[in-house]
């Protein structure tokens, strides 16, 4: 049995690690990490885990951690990790971290769109950005796995195949995103409250929302050259959820000369089947049906689509995701199934719930 440390276990992300990791059958959890909770009951935090989970919160030593687990994941606050983490824990115990402390290899840009300073840079270069169905071969020998945001994950793996193809002219990518409530973490926060989001949709963080160099910086790998991308994430009056909806140009250069719509289709289709075709958790919609958050709530499935507007030579492409499976505690338990040698889906063959 793979045994397992979280810290920050009663977050939503840390809260959904749990729901996941108690189906899971190779793994046990043998500490639950939250500051705010200290010597309380788990399930007094959860009640739905009453009868399931009896461990008391413990608090974010992960030094003592260390000496009891072999994977530890942080789902906590942006610098908590970076402040924690050492050589000596990296010799003994694997770490997947769910914030963003090391997702950005370039230090000054995370502490520009943080506003916070990297307590330990030297570990960026070793960490692996956990996007599984992208670096799943270098996740498997990771010690620190930086798993990906939920906007970013959706954001990403929605235009990553015609990124690295060349299809579209990146430079011309706009990504219009919209975000469950959870999303926002489970901290008391004003503009989170019911009276604020319910009957109520807006746009925040325009032009200077932290993911937006994250997808930059994983795309631009794409691309093989540096990108520059709008990025708008919405706020919208659900729990869980995330849809994109990405815009770019397509080159005509990359189609025969006169091509329809059809063909068109059928080739940008086939690239998304070359990328996506053998992957478990993504899946993409047959012709004609649009992303849904409702299809995938629950579950770390991904759905993907495309439509192509031949009117303005532009590509809609459209993903969906639940923001605290896939975009979260999914991906963290996808991730480390790869670390540790194990059926990658082992834990995460959830069906989506509905209604």
């Amino acid at each position: 049995m793979i045994k397992v440390g979280i810290i920050g276990a009663t977050g939503y992300a840390g809260g959904e690690l749990v729901r996941i990791l108690m189906g899971h059958r190779e793994t046990e959890i043998k500490w639950y990490g939250s500051k705010s909770y200290i010597d309380k009951k788990y399930c007094e935090v959860y009640q739905n885990m009453f009868q399931i989970v009896d461990s008391v919160c413990m608090d974010d030593n992960m030094e003592e951690l260390a000496d009891q687990v072999d994977v530890i994941f942080t789902a906590t606050p942006q610098g908590l990790c970076a402040s924690l983490i050492n050589e000596e824990i990296l010799s003994k115990v694997k770490v997947i971290d769910l914030s963003a402390d090391f997702r950005i290899k370039d230090v000054k840009i995370y502490e520009q769109w943080y506003n916070i300073e990297h307590k330990a840079p030297g570990y960026i270069d070793e960490a692996v950005y956990g996007l599984c169905e992208i670096n799943r071969n270098d996740i498997k020998n990771a010690r620190l796995v930086a798993n990906p945001g939920c906007y970013t994950t959706c954001s990403i793996l929605t235009a990553y195949p015609l990124v690295k193809e060349g299809i579209i002219d990146s430079d011309t990518l706009i990504i219009d995103a919209k975000s469950g409530v959870s999303g926002a973490g489970r901290g008391a926060k004003v503009a989170n409250l019911y009276c604020e989001v319910n009957e109520n949709i807006k746009a925040y963080g325009v032009t200077s929302h932290r993911h937006t160099p994250e997808i930059e910086e994983q795309l631009g790998y794409a691309a093989g050259r540096k990108l520059t991308l709008n990025f708008t994430p919405h706020l919208v009056p659900m729990n869980r959820g995330i849809l994109v909806t990405e815009y770019a140009t397509l080159r005509q250069d990359c189609f025969d000369a006169g091509a329809s719509n059809i063909e068109k289709y059928e080739k940008i289709k086939s690239i998304y089947n070359k990328y996506y075709g053998d992957e478990k958790f993504i899946r993409v919609l047959e012709h004609g049906v649009c992303p849904e958050t409702k299809w995938v709530e629950g579950s770390n499935y991904v759905d993907i689509n495309f439509v192509i507007d031949d009117r303005t030579d532009r590509i809609i492409m459209m993903g969906a995701l639940d923001n605290l499976v896939k975009g979260a505690a999914g991906q963290a338990v996808q991730n480390m199934n790869l670390v540790f040698g194990i059926n990658e889906d082992e834990g995460l063959t959830m069906v989506p719930t509905f209604p």
